[in-house]
């Protein structure tokens, strides 16, 4: 497959060469961040233990929640 859409925290993101999986989007996407960080795939919240077996699909939709700090 050449080229997918995602829906990247309400943005749609065209890639040429896709990331096969969740674990390889967050790569791409945020290669100094690896903690610290929530992923939710279509609306259901994937645990980081899953994101290397988690696929993607074209027009998936992807919410990145980032952890912060302070009260």
């Amino acid at each position: 497959m050449t080229g997918m859409e995602l829906i990247i925290n309400n943005t749609t993101k065209k890639f040429q060469v896709p990331p096969k999986n969740l674990e390889a989007l967050i790569s791409m996407e945020l290669p100094e961040k690896k903690k610290g960080i929530a992923i939710a795939l279509n609306n259901h919240i994937i645990p980081q233990s899953f994101w290397a077996e988690t696929l993607l699909n074209n027009k998936d939709s992807i919410l990145i929640i980032y952890a912060t700090q302070g009260g």
